[in-house]
């Protein structure tokens, strides 16, 4: 066997140090904090989820996790952001039913692939929008609230935070399905459609539940139902639209985390891992289910398949609705 001639043993050797410590799944990662983009503003459900979660992940990493709210264009521009970023874990992002499943169908034309330019990590949780309706509305319930759409076709309001919307599809769907003519009125955002709401503006709203409870237990809003199939926990005594005269009615929100496409393989296995551990805290899956928030954790090949099933879903709703971004 011949041997390796020194010069060529200390290429050989080179090459090895030079193979990235991370490919063989040994380099210590985190080294520094991370950054967790939101699409929206501070205050927000999503950014309140965001924060609640990624406590919990940089506890686990030994690395603060930075909330940035890159508001906008219904959470594109953080999209883009991130779908930019270096794939090296510190750049994440809390991906939602607007940026990855119905923006696709919204906008002609998006900065970035909502499937090819992300690295699926994990489904954090789905949550149900509330139906309210504000006090002066004689409707106290949904079979009412047909009734009253039916018997004055066009009069009945509901606002949004802009057209195609999770809020303003919810009253798309509800419209067909139920069989009624409701004119939606879009606003730059949930606080002041909400506030429209409050001044009786529109009569009903389809809203986050953190949001629209301090409202409904101060008695300026009224809980009709919860839009998805079941009930929440967090409100056992309140109907879903199905059950209360709209069978099959079925949405749901959701937010999970994505990080850039061609993620490490340690890397995305490590995040994946500490956002499950996080989900499977006691604190923290009571805390999100008092909010109305179902907390998943599943695996990346789950959310993946999930994400294409809700941009399908959701491009029916949009093309249905005839919405277009603003």
């Amino acid at each position: 066997m011949n041997p390796i001639r020194p010069a060529h043993a200390m290429a050989a050797a080179l090459a090895v140090v030079a193979v990235p410590a991370l490919a063989q799944g040994t380099v210590a990662w985190p080294t520094k904090p991370l950054r967790m983009l939101v699409g929206f503003p501070p205050g927000g459900s999503t950014d309140v989820l965001s924060r609640q979660v990624g406590q919990k992940l940089g506890d686990a990493l030994g690395q603060q996790v930075v909330i940035d709210n890159r508001a906008g264009a219904a959470g594109n521009i953080a999209s883009e952001t991130v779908a930019r970023a270096t794939p090296d874990g510190y750049t994440i992002l809390m991906a939602t039913v607007s940026s990855h499943a119905i923006n696709p169908a919204l906008y002609r034309k998006l900065p970035f692939d909502p499937l090819r330019d992300f690295q699926p990590i994990t489904l954090v949780a789905t949550y149900p929008l509330v139906l309210a309706s504000n006090p002066q509305v004689p409707a106290k319930s949904v079979k009412e609230l047909i009734a009253l759409a039916r018997a004055k076709p066009g009069d009945v309001r509901f606002s949004s935070s802009g057209n195609g919307s999770p809020g303003h599809l919810s009253g798309e769907i509800f419209k067909a399905s139920a069989g009624v003519n409701m004119t939606h009125v879009p606003y730059k955002g949930g606080a002041p459609a909400t506030i429209a709401l409050l001044a009786n503006e529109v009569q009903i709203i389809f809203a986050t539940l953190p949001g629209m409870m301090p409202h409904v237990k101060a008695g300026r809003a009224v809980a009709l139902a919860v839009t998805t199939a079941k009930r929440t926990p967090a409100l056992p005594d309140l109907p879903s639209i199905a059950e209360a005269g709209v069978p099959g009615f079925d949405v749901s929100s959701w937010a999970g985390i994505v990080g850039p496409a061609k993620l490490p393989a340690p890397i995305l296995k490590r995040l994946h891992a500490e956002t499950v551990r996080a989900l499977e805290a006691k604190d923290l899956r009571d805390r999100l289910a008092s909010e109305g928030a179902n907390p998943v954790g599943n695996t990346p090949e789950q959310f993946a398949a999930f994400m294409k099933v809700e941009a399908a879903q959701w491009s029916k709703a949009v093309k249905a609705a005839g919405a277009q971004a603003d």
